[in-house]
């Protein structure tokens, strides 16, 4: 649906984000408009149930069963009232299929028009954000826009800056030698130094935070981050294990057999494996391209990945470091901080089916015959995290020392 859109959706995803509200998208058709009815996606789905709004897995099929919101559409002047109705229509043979429909749509939006759902305060707020006048609207002080992006937005720190004072103490210690050899240094030796224990929880790190680090050059992170790790759903996909993905796809280097690669959508890698995105299911597919031919791989479920993200990075330092080698071990200077929070989950799916947010697989059976994955992770670069989070702030600690 959202590929019909008129308007850029990283676009759209960047204006709200920068006030830092949470929207979610849908894109009337033309049938949609003449019919009045729309498809309630599974983003948007997920979006009302996040916000306490309604919860579709729980609604019967009918009308009797039909609930009606509170609703306005914003213009550039004014918010006019009007409801928003959510359903399920009987069906025979399936669970009949979540609908949503906002009353004298027609009026307010044609065919392919972008439209972004705003929840706050128990009611709907749909803004056209293919409408030019709406969009400039913002900057208006006044403009109903502004006052309810205003409204929305957040502001929380003592902790935040309790652990960013703890990093600048750091900095000025200079370049710190590393706890542990390997990738996993850098992170080992900033939770050491903070006096985190190490520990494979999946809980935030530092009191709600969880902190992740990199290694940069000058300022600038030089590798994508990780947002979390998360297996497939092993009971609905064509292959069961990890072992199975490295027997089918996997290359030899030497005697070890391994599959280290990155899966993204729109374009396969080189083993012809890539992402894509089953809107109508709420599901993502890993598959393999041949030709013409595609062959489901394994498949995960959004709602669960949207879970993770929430669960993992509620509030995030991404912390980057210089690093240098003297004797073959490895030193830390920690120089930058980008603090982000509140994710904006419902933009989880569209950035999988952008390519933005890919998925890397690092399987390898040693020669004892032993299969190891460590992950599949979801990563990002650091350039789009503002398309998954409000605006962040960023710290360069070299600074004023």
């Amino acid at each position: 649906m959202l590929a019909k859109s008129d308007f850029n959706i990283s676009e759209a995803i960047l204006f709200f984000n920068k006030y830092s509200a949470d929207a979610t998208f849908i894109v009337p058709t033309v049938v949609g408009l003449n019919k009045s009815i729309m498809d309630a996606t599974s983003t948007l789905r997920s979006y009302l149930k996040l916000k306490d709004i309604h919860n579709y897995d729980q609604q019967k099929q009918g009308p009797e069963a039909k609930i009606i919101l509170k609703a306005f559409f914003v213009t550039e002047n004014n918010l006019i009232a009007t409801t928003a109705s959510l359903y399920r229509p009987k069906a025979k043979n399936k669970g009949g299929d979540p609908r949503i429909w906002f009353s004298k749509l027609s009026s307010y939006a044609s065919p392919n028009n972008l439209l972004a759902i705003i929840a706050s305060n128990k009611a709907l707020y749909v803004i056209n954000i293919s409408n030019k006048k709406i969009r400039l609207s913002s900057d208006s002080p006044s403009s109903p826009l502004t006052s309810l992006l205003e409204e929305i937005k957040f502001s929380q720190e003592s902790v935040a800056n309790e652990l960013l004072n703890k990093i600048k103490v750091l900095t000025t210690r200079g370049w710190i030698q590393t706890v542990t050899s390997g990738d996993t240094g850098i992170g080992a030796t900033l939770e050491n130094c903070l006096g985190i224990r190490i520990n494979s929880n999946r809980k935030p790190d530092y009191k709600g935070i969880e902190i992740k680090a990199k290694r940069i050059k000058n300022i600038k992170i030089t590798t994508r981050s990780s947002l979390f790790a998360q297996v497939p759903d092993w009971n609905i996909s064509r292959l069961k294990s990890s072992a199975k993905i490295l027997e089918s796809y996997g290359y030899f280097r030497g005697s070890i057999k391994k599959l280290y690669c990155t899966v993204k959508s729109l374009t396969p890698n080189s083993q012809g494996l890539m992402l894509k995105v089953d809107e109508a299911n709420d599901l993502l597919h890993e598959v393999h391209q041949s030709g013409d031919i595609f062959e489901d791989v394994v498949t995960w479920r959004f709602n669960i990945l949207r879970d993770r993200l929430l669960e993992k990075h509620n509030e995030t330092f991404w912390v980057g470091a210089e690093t240098k080698k003297k004797e073959n071990i490895e030193y830390f200077y920690y120089k930058k901080v980008v603090h982000t929070k509140s994710p904006f989950v419902s933009n989880f799916q569209t950035l999988c089916n952008e390519g933005i947010i890919t998925l890397d697989h690092l399987i390898k059976r040693d020669e004892k015959g032993k299969v190891a994955e460590k992950g599949p992770l979801f990563k990002i670069n650091e350039k789009n995290l503002e398309l998954l989070f409000p605006p962040p702030r960023v710290f360069d600690l070299t600074k004023n020392l």
